[in-house]
This record gives C-alpha cells, sequence and structure tokens, in this order.
C-alpha cells in the first residue's frame, strides 16, 4: 500500500512538473509568479503563553530580519484576482530559510484551497503543505492586523499603498484542521529601490529550522522546483 500510495505521489509531482515545463515555454524566468514586489522587513516570534507547535523554532523567541516577495502565482491581467504568494526568507544560524505562503480559506478543508483575491490585506496565508513536527503535521498562517485597509498586488498600486506605512501580519501556527494558534507577527515595507526580487525561493532547498518534511510533500514539490531552479 506503501508502495503504491508513493508511486501515486510521484505521478502526481511529475504532472505538475510538466504542467510547469509548459508554461516555462512562455515565461522562462518566471513560469508563475512572474511579477512580484520585493519587500523587507522582521520576523518575531513571541511565544507567550501559547501552545507549542512542536517545532523547536517556532516555539522559542526571537526576531529575524526577511527579505520577502508578493507576487501573482498565475500572472493573470492586473485587473483580475489571482492566488497571491508570499515568499519570506531569513537566515538562522547561518543558514537560509525559506517560507512560503499562498491565499487560502482560514479554516477546515479550505486550509487547502487556494483562492483568488484582489485585495493582500484581506487575504489569508498558509503554508497548505504541512511541516513536520514532534507532535505531527503543522501549517503556518499570516493574517493582516495593521496597515492599508486595501493592498492591491498590482505593483505599481501596491507600493503607494504601502508607502504611507509598514504592512504587520500576524502569524500563526495550527494542525490540519485545528485552532490557530499565535506565533508571533510579520512585519514589511517596500524595499528602497522599489523593484521586483530576483532571488528564488526554494522550500525544499531552504527548510524551515528545526522542521522536518513529509516524504509525500517532497514527492509533489521537488520535480517543480528543479524545474525552477533552472534559468532560463
Amino acid at each position: 500500500m506503501g508502495t503504491l500510495s508513493s508511486r501515486v505521489q510521484g505521478m502526481a509531482g511529475a504532472t505538475f512538473a510538466g504542467l510547469f515545463r509548459a508554461i516555462k515555454v512562455a515565461r522562462p524566468h518566471r513560469p508563475i509568479h512572474p511579477t512580484g514586489i520585493h519587500l523587507v522587513g522582521t520576523l518575531k516570534r513571541d511565544p507567550g503563553q501559547r501552545r507549542p507547535s512542536g517545532i523547536p523554532w517556532l516555539d522559542g523567541s526571537g526576531t529575524n530580519p526577511v527579505n520577502a516577495r508578493l507576487s501573482r502565482s498565475i500572472g493573470l491581467p492586473d485587473a483580475l484576482p489571482d492566488i497571491i504568494g508570499l515568499a519570506i526568507r531569513f537566515t538562522e544560524h547561518g543558514k537560509q530559510a525559506d517560507m512560503l505562503l499562498a491565499t487560502t480559506g482560514p479554516t477546515g478543508i479550505g486550509r487547502f484551497i487556494l483562492r483568488l483575491r484582489r485585495n493582500a490585506a484581506s487575504a489569508v496565508f498558509s503554508s497548505m503543505m504541512p511541516y513536520k513536527s514532534m507532535s505531527g503535521p503543522v501549517l503556518i498562517a499570516a493574517r493582516t492586523i495593521e496597515g492599508p485597509g486595501k493592498l492591491p498586488v498590482e505593483p505599481r498600486a501596491f507600493r503607494a499603498a504601502l508607502g504611507r506605512g509598514p504592512w504587520t501580519l500576524k502569524l500563526h501556527h495550527a494542525s490540519p484542521l485545528g485552532p490557530w494558534c499565535r506565533l508571533g507577527t510579520l512585519t514589511l515595507t517596500v524595499a528602497d529601490h522599489g523593484q521586483d526580487s530576483d532571488e528564488r525561493f526554494d522550500p525544499v532547498l531552504n527548510p524551515l529550522p528545526g522542521a522536518g518534511t513529509y516524504d509525500w510533500t517532497r514527492r509533489l514539490r521537488e520535480p517543480s522546483y528543479a524545474l525552477a531552479r533552472q534559468r532560463g
């Protein structure tokens, strides 16, 4: 049964990679998330009195400078809603770590369903793919608590809106269907140069500190991320 499941997961990963390869013909530089906004800021973990996730780094306290990128995943015209991606990179003990979030529903099975959104300020972002902890699978989510009431994902409009102040998101963790528990805050501003970021975020090569990876998530992700690493 395990072998059959592995084959199905491998086939699904190969299918995603095939779709990714087809899109890459039209968009060789970035097949998905073609344009975005480069952000900088801080990720603060402040455990206080809360339920532990089972991932020591998440359950500890501390502040990390971050580089981030907000982007339209599919690359639909700016007038249309799109799946919004939020990629976050930081360094811990000399190693890079990438956290990838996308717009989903906030509760239940909705956490695993991508949603098209126009306004980043009202969106819920989640990891969808669970991290492996000592206590079981863990999801991470982010939601705005302070900032402009509207953050359109069209780059020029987003920069204009966020130019008036920082964007602060509350960070949470949860089991796949459990209640969200606050773990800290993410505060972002537009990078000084105001241009897109050329960084390639990769949660396979740059995992979250202290978090494990389930084999099935690796099988689904690895083929597509391997293609994404190929420039041009």
